[in-house]
């Protein structure tokens, strides 16, 4: 999760398609998420509860706290992600927000914006100065 995190805030996003469960992938944004990723200033991270992911365990569940600056507001995305380890390697397999399950249409310009904030995509990180 931490490392998912560093690459939002340091706009690596082909580690954040890389690190999607295989099978996953197909409806990654790029362009979106390296939007949201260089029109934010990433403030930190907040691990509030794990649970299993260790090294013995093949899935595990990180609930957390991503925090921004965009356009000018204090932000933070709520989520518990869902791991799934592969091969010895670890991955995204889905989330839970305050906007429910991960999915895979492309966000339109009026629908309730993925980082959290409860107000349109365009009225939020939609919104490019």
């Amino acid at each position: 999760m931490r490392a998912r995190y560093a690459a939002f805030a340091t706009g690596t996003v082909d580690f954040l398609k890389d690190s999607l469960l295989p099978g996953t992938r197909d409806d990654f944004d790029r362009d979106g998420a390296l939007e949201w990723s260089r029109s934010s200033d990433w403030t930190g991270l907040e691990i509030r509860r794990t649970e299993a992911g260790g090294e013995a365990d093949d899935e595990g569940q990180v609930e957390f706290l991503a925090s921004f600056r965009m356009g000018g507001e204090d932000r933070v995305h709520h989520e518990t992600g869902h791991f799934r380890k592969l091969e010895g390697r670890w991955y995204y397999a889905d989330g839970a927000s305050g906007q429910g399950t991960r999915h895979v249409e492309k966000i339109g310009r009026n629908d309730p914006c993925p980082c959290g904030s409860g107000k349109k995509y365009k009225k939020c990180c939609g919104t490019r100065a």
